[in-house]
Protein backbone atom coordinates (compact mmCIF):
# COMPACT_ATOMS: atom_id res chain seq x y z
CA UNK A 1 0.00 0.00 0.00
CA UNK A 2 1.12 3.78 -0.42
CA UNK A 3 2.61 5.69 2.79
CA UNK A 4 -0.25 7.55 2.45
CA UNK A 5 -2.88 4.43 2.98
CA UNK A 6 -0.70 3.58 5.62
CA UNK A 7 -1.02 7.06 7.40
CA UNK A 8 -4.58 7.36 6.84
CA UNK A 9 -5.04 3.79 8.19
CA UNK A 10 -2.92 4.58 11.20
CA UNK A 11 -5.23 7.63 11.75
CA UNK A 12 -8.41 5.83 11.78
CA UNK A 13 -7.17 3.20 13.79
CA UNK A 14 -5.24 5.44 16.31
CA UNK A 15 -8.68 7.41 17.01
CA UNK A 16 -10.21 3.39 17.89
CA UNK A 17 -7.20 2.77 20.53
CA UNK A 18 -6.23 -0.03 17.54
CA UNK A 19 -2.97 -0.88 16.08
CA UNK A 20 -2.46 -2.30 12.94
CA UNK A 21 -2.49 -5.82 11.37
CA UNK A 22 1.12 -6.79 9.91
CA UNK A 23 0.39 -7.21 6.16
CA UNK A 24 3.23 -7.03 3.51
CA UNK A 25 1.96 -5.93 -0.11
CA UNK A 26 5.08 -6.45 -3.04
CA UNK A 27 5.16 -6.32 -6.40
CA UNK A 28 6.91 -9.37 -8.82
CA UNK A 29 9.03 -8.16 -11.56
CA UNK A 30 6.47 -7.73 -14.41
CA UNK A 31 4.42 -5.79 -11.80
CA UNK A 32 2.18 -8.51 -9.96
CA UNK A 33 0.59 -7.66 -6.39
CA UNK A 34 1.81 -9.95 -3.69
CA UNK A 35 -0.03 -9.75 -0.43
CA UNK A 36 1.05 -11.66 2.70
CA UNK A 37 -1.15 -11.47 5.83
CA UNK A 38 1.09 -11.83 9.16
CA UNK A 39 -1.12 -12.88 11.29
CA UNK A 40 -3.95 -14.60 12.34
CA UNK A 41 -7.54 -13.35 10.57
CA UNK A 42 -9.24 -16.82 11.55
CA UNK A 43 -12.91 -15.46 13.01
CA UNK A 44 -11.48 -12.31 13.55
CA UNK A 45 -13.93 -8.98 12.03
CA UNK A 46 -11.43 -7.24 9.10
CA UNK A 47 -11.57 -3.65 8.42
CA UNK A 48 -9.16 -3.30 5.02
CA UNK A 49 -8.83 0.42 4.39
CA UNK A 50 -7.60 1.71 1.24
CA UNK A 51 -9.02 4.87 -1.27
CA UNK A 52 -8.64 5.57 -5.10
CA UNK A 53 -5.68 7.76 -4.54
CA UNK A 54 -2.63 7.15 -6.80
CA UNK A 55 -2.32 4.83 -9.02
CA UNK A 56 -6.04 4.09 -8.95
CA UNK A 57 -5.85 0.04 -10.71
CA UNK A 58 -2.89 -0.85 -8.93
CA UNK A 59 -4.69 0.13 -5.26
CA UNK A 60 -7.88 -1.12 -6.75
CA UNK A 61 -6.21 -4.94 -7.02
CA UNK A 62 -4.15 -4.67 -3.39
CA UNK A 63 -7.69 -4.10 -2.21
CA UNK A 64 -9.15 -7.31 -4.13
CA UNK A 65 -6.05 -9.36 -3.52
CA UNK A 66 -6.14 -8.59 0.27
CA UNK A 67 -9.74 -9.05 0.40
CA UNK A 68 -9.46 -12.73 -0.83
CA UNK A 69 -6.53 -13.44 1.08
CA UNK A 70 -8.67 -12.87 4.10
CA UNK A 71 -11.51 -14.72 2.92
CA UNK A 72 -9.43 -17.88 2.25
CA UNK A 73 -7.70 -17.31 5.83
CA UNK A 74 -11.57 -17.91 7.41
CA UNK A 75 -12.12 -14.07 8.55
CA UNK A 76 -15.30 -13.99 9.94
CA UNK A 77 -16.95 -10.49 8.52
CA UNK A 78 -14.28 -8.28 5.88
CA UNK A 79 -15.57 -4.83 5.38
CA UNK A 80 -13.73 -2.71 2.74
CA UNK A 81 -13.12 0.81 3.64
CA UNK A 82 -13.19 2.75 0.50
CA UNK A 83 -13.56 6.80 1.38
CA UNK A 84 -13.44 7.87 -2.03
CA UNK A 85 -14.45 5.12 -4.45
CA UNK A 86 -12.73 4.08 -7.60
CA UNK A 87 -14.52 4.85 -11.01
CA UNK A 88 -17.59 6.54 -9.13
CA UNK A 89 -18.08 9.39 -11.77
CA UNK A 90 -18.53 5.85 -14.76
CA UNK A 91 -21.84 4.85 -13.02
CA UNK A 92 -23.84 4.70 -16.29
CA UNK A 93 -23.79 3.88 -19.62
CA UNK A 94 -23.92 8.00 -21.20
CA UNK A 95 -23.02 7.25 -25.12
CA UNK A 96 -22.74 4.32 -27.47
CA UNK A 97 -20.52 1.55 -25.99
CA UNK A 98 -19.52 3.11 -22.92
CA UNK A 99 -18.74 1.09 -19.85
CA UNK A 100 -20.38 0.97 -16.36
CA UNK A 101 -17.30 0.55 -14.21
CA UNK A 102 -18.42 1.51 -11.25
CA UNK A 103 -20.76 -1.74 -11.32
CA UNK A 104 -17.47 -3.50 -12.55
CA UNK A 105 -15.82 -2.70 -9.17
CA UNK A 106 -18.56 -3.24 -7.12
CA UNK A 107 -18.63 -6.88 -8.68
CA UNK A 108 -15.21 -7.28 -8.38
CA UNK A 109 -15.40 -6.63 -4.37
CA UNK A 110 -18.44 -8.91 -3.97
CA UNK A 111 -16.46 -11.63 -5.60
CA UNK A 112 -13.46 -11.01 -3.58
CA UNK A 113 -14.91 -11.91 -0.48
CA UNK A 114 -16.31 -8.70 0.74
CA UNK A 115 -19.15 -8.32 3.09
CA UNK A 116 -19.81 -4.91 3.82
CA UNK A 117 -18.37 -1.60 2.29
CA UNK A 118 -18.10 1.37 4.07
CA UNK A 119 -17.38 4.79 1.76
CA UNK A 120 -17.86 8.77 1.95
CA UNK A 121 -20.06 11.03 -0.18
CA UNK A 122 -20.54 8.72 -3.39
CA UNK A 123 -20.52 10.27 -6.84
CA UNK A 124 -23.68 8.74 -7.34
CA UNK A 125 -26.32 7.23 -5.09
CA UNK A 126 -27.41 4.40 -7.30
CA UNK A 127 -24.05 2.77 -6.93
CA UNK A 128 -25.13 1.70 -3.87
CA UNK A 129 -27.97 -0.50 -5.90
CA UNK A 130 -24.54 -2.19 -7.87
CA UNK A 131 -23.96 -3.67 -4.67
CA UNK A 132 -25.65 -7.28 -3.14
CA UNK A 133 -23.81 -6.61 0.32
CA UNK A 134 -24.44 -3.67 2.76
CA UNK A 135 -23.03 -0.60 2.00
CA UNK A 136 -22.42 2.58 4.49
CA UNK A 137 -21.97 5.69 2.29
CA UNK A 138 -23.80 9.00 3.12
CA UNK A 139 -22.78 12.22 3.85
CA UNK A 140 -20.66 11.22 6.73
CA UNK A 141 -18.86 14.40 5.25
CA UNK A 142 -21.54 17.00 5.73
CA UNK A 143 -21.37 17.82 9.49
CA UNK A 144 -17.98 18.54 9.23
CA UNK A 145 -18.41 20.83 6.90
CA UNK A 146 -21.44 22.40 8.65
CA UNK A 147 -19.00 22.38 11.62
CA UNK A 148 -16.39 24.09 9.45
CA UNK A 149 -18.66 26.48 8.50
CA UNK A 150 -19.96 27.48 12.06
CA UNK A 151 -16.87 28.02 13.23
CA UNK A 152 -15.26 29.68 10.48
CA UNK A 153 -17.86 31.89 8.95
CA UNK A 154 -20.88 34.75 9.75
CA UNK A 155 -23.36 32.26 9.22
CA UNK A 156 -26.02 34.92 9.04
CA UNK A 157 -24.21 36.30 5.73
CA UNK A 158 -23.55 32.67 4.25
CA UNK A 159 -25.20 31.61 1.30
CA UNK A 160 -24.50 28.10 0.07
CA UNK A 161 -24.08 27.25 -3.87
CA UNK A 162 -24.13 24.23 -6.28
CA UNK A 163 -22.10 24.22 -9.41
CA UNK A 164 -24.43 21.96 -10.79
CA UNK A 165 -27.64 21.06 -10.91
CA UNK A 166 -26.86 17.14 -9.95
CA UNK A 167 -25.39 18.75 -6.57
CA UNK A 168 -28.60 20.48 -5.34
CA UNK A 169 -29.65 18.49 -3.19
CA UNK A 170 -26.46 18.36 -1.48
CA UNK A 171 -26.32 21.72 -1.06
CA UNK A 172 -29.63 22.25 0.10
CA UNK A 173 -29.45 19.61 2.27
CA UNK A 174 -26.39 22.03 4.41
CA UNK A 175 -28.36 25.40 3.70
CA UNK A 176 -31.53 23.77 5.40
CA UNK A 177 -29.39 22.78 8.19
CA UNK A 178 -27.49 26.16 8.69
CA UNK A 179 -31.17 27.83 7.74
CA UNK A 180 -29.70 30.46 4.91
CA UNK A 181 -30.21 30.88 1.28
CA UNK A 182 -29.25 28.83 -1.25
CA UNK A 183 -27.84 29.03 -5.19
CA UNK A 184 -27.35 26.96 -7.83
CA UNK A 185 -25.74 26.73 -11.54
CA UNK A 186 -26.88 25.50 -14.61
CA UNK A 187 -23.64 24.44 -16.56
CA UNK A 188 -23.06 23.36 -20.37
CA UNK A 189 -20.17 20.77 -21.23
CA UNK A 190 -18.83 20.32 -24.66
CA UNK A 191 -16.95 17.39 -23.43
CA UNK A 192 -15.99 15.86 -20.05
CA UNK A 193 -14.16 17.68 -17.14
CA UNK A 194 -14.62 20.75 -19.42
CA UNK A 195 -17.42 23.59 -18.97
CA UNK A 196 -18.56 25.76 -21.63
CA UNK A 197 -21.18 27.65 -19.96
CA UNK A 198 -22.42 28.55 -16.46
CA UNK A 199 -25.92 30.49 -15.14
CA UNK A 200 -26.33 31.99 -11.98
CA UNK A 201 -29.68 30.90 -10.34
CA UNK A 202 -29.69 32.81 -6.80
CA UNK A 203 -29.14 36.05 -5.18
CA UNK A 204 -25.08 36.18 -4.05
CA UNK A 205 -24.75 40.32 -3.55
CA UNK A 206 -22.68 40.96 -0.74
CA UNK A 207 -22.93 37.56 0.65
CA UNK A 208 -20.46 35.30 1.55
CA UNK A 209 -20.98 32.26 -1.34
CA UNK A 210 -19.89 28.94 -0.07
CA UNK A 211 -19.75 26.52 -3.11
CA UNK A 212 -19.92 23.00 -2.20
CA UNK A 213 -19.69 19.56 -4.01
CA UNK A 214 -18.47 16.06 -3.49
CA UNK A 215 -15.31 16.08 -5.85
CA UNK A 216 -12.66 18.68 -7.48
CA UNK A 217 -11.01 17.08 -10.29
CA UNK A 218 -9.20 19.54 -12.56
CA UNK A 219 -11.46 22.59 -11.02
CA UNK A 220 -12.28 24.30 -14.36
CA UNK A 221 -16.02 23.76 -12.83
CA UNK A 222 -15.42 25.41 -8.86
CA UNK A 223 -13.06 28.12 -10.74
CA UNK A 224 -15.78 29.17 -12.86
CA UNK A 225 -17.81 29.52 -10.86
CA UNK A 226 -16.27 31.50 -8.26
CA UNK A 227 -15.81 33.83 -11.03
CA UNK A 228 -19.60 34.24 -11.87
CA UNK A 229 -19.75 34.55 -8.37
CA UNK A 230 -17.69 37.39 -8.08
CA UNK A 231 -18.96 39.14 -11.08
CA UNK A 232 -22.48 38.82 -9.08
CA UNK A 233 -21.02 40.88 -6.31
CA UNK A 234 -20.19 38.21 -3.76
CA UNK A 235 -18.40 39.92 -0.66
CA UNK A 236 -16.26 36.41 -0.33
CA UNK A 237 -16.22 32.93 -1.92
CA UNK A 238 -15.02 29.80 -1.21
CA UNK A 239 -15.42 26.28 -1.48
CA UNK A 240 -16.08 23.10 0.40
CA UNK A 241 -15.53 19.53 -1.43
CA UNK A 242 -15.23 16.09 0.16
CA UNK A 243 -12.92 14.82 -2.36
CA UNK A 244 -9.81 17.06 -3.68
CA UNK A 245 -8.46 14.53 -6.53
CA UNK A 246 -6.73 17.72 -7.89
CA UNK A 247 -5.69 16.57 -11.03
CA UNK A 248 -3.09 18.50 -14.12
CA UNK A 249 -3.34 22.57 -13.52
CA UNK A 250 -5.51 22.16 -10.79
CA UNK A 251 -3.42 24.30 -7.86
CA UNK A 252 -2.70 26.95 -10.29
CA UNK A 253 -6.25 27.40 -11.47
CA UNK A 254 -7.21 27.43 -7.67
CA UNK A 255 -4.04 30.11 -6.84
CA UNK A 256 -5.42 32.23 -10.14
CA UNK A 257 -9.41 31.86 -9.38
CA UNK A 258 -11.53 34.29 -7.31
CA UNK A 259 -11.43 31.49 -4.76
CA UNK A 260 -10.11 32.82 -0.95
CA UNK A 261 -9.69 29.20 -0.23
CA UNK A 262 -10.59 25.42 -0.94
CA UNK A 263 -11.23 23.21 1.24
CA UNK A 264 -11.18 19.56 1.12
CA UNK A 265 -11.27 16.86 3.12
CA UNK A 266 -8.26 13.70 3.46
CA UNK A 267 -9.67 11.16 2.03
CA UNK A 268 -7.15 11.55 -0.77
CA UNK A 269 -3.71 13.00 0.03
CA UNK A 270 -3.24 17.00 0.36
CA UNK A 271 0.40 17.64 2.41
CA UNK A 272 1.75 18.24 -1.15
CA UNK A 273 -1.05 20.19 -2.28
CA UNK A 274 -1.44 22.49 0.04
CA UNK A 275 2.99 23.23 -0.22
CA UNK A 276 1.94 24.00 -3.44
CA UNK A 277 -0.85 26.59 -3.26
CA UNK A 278 -1.78 28.39 -0.35
CA UNK A 279 -5.44 28.46 -0.54
CA UNK A 280 -5.74 24.74 0.38
CA UNK A 281 -7.29 23.67 3.84
CA UNK A 282 -8.01 20.53 5.28
CA UNK A 283 -10.88 18.78 7.23
CA UNK A 284 -9.57 15.89 9.04
CA UNK A 285 -12.56 13.11 8.55
CA UNK A 286 -10.20 10.02 10.28
CA UNK A 287 -11.97 10.58 13.81
CA UNK A 288 -15.33 10.20 11.66
CA UNK A 289 -14.37 6.96 9.65
CA UNK A 290 -13.18 5.38 12.52
CA UNK A 291 -16.19 6.15 14.60
CA UNK A 292 -18.19 4.14 11.60
CA UNK A 293 -15.99 1.53 12.56
CA UNK A 294 -16.45 1.58 15.68
CA UNK A 295 -20.07 1.37 15.28
CA UNK A 296 -20.27 -1.05 12.88
CA UNK A 297 -18.46 -3.68 14.39
CA UNK A 298 -20.46 -3.33 17.55
CA UNK A 299 -23.68 -3.63 15.44
CA UNK A 300 -24.48 0.14 16.99
CA UNK A 301 -26.29 2.49 14.03
CA UNK A 302 -24.28 4.82 12.52
CA UNK A 303 -27.47 7.06 11.47
CA UNK A 304 -26.57 9.40 13.98
CA UNK A 305 -23.02 10.50 12.31
CA UNK A 306 -25.31 11.94 9.59
CA UNK A 307 -26.20 14.78 11.61
CA UNK A 308 -23.38 15.33 14.21
CA UNK A 309 -19.45 15.19 14.18
CA UNK A 310 -18.45 12.36 16.43
CA UNK A 311 -15.55 14.67 18.07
Amino acid sequence: MSAYCSLMRACFFSSLGLSLAKAEVTKSGIGETQVCIAESVRENDVYIINTGCGAVNTALMELCIMIHACKIASAKRITAVVPLFPYARQDKKDKSRAPITAKLVANMLQKSGCDHVITMDLHASQIQGFFDVPVDKWLFAEPSSILYIRTHFDVKNVVIVSPDAGGAKRATSIADRLGVDFALFHKERKKANAVSRMVLVGHVKEKVAILVDDMADTCGTLCLAAQHLAEAGASRICAIVTHGILSGNALKSVEESALEKLIVTNTLPQSDNQANCSKIEVIDIGPVLGEVIRRSHYGESVSKLFHEVPY
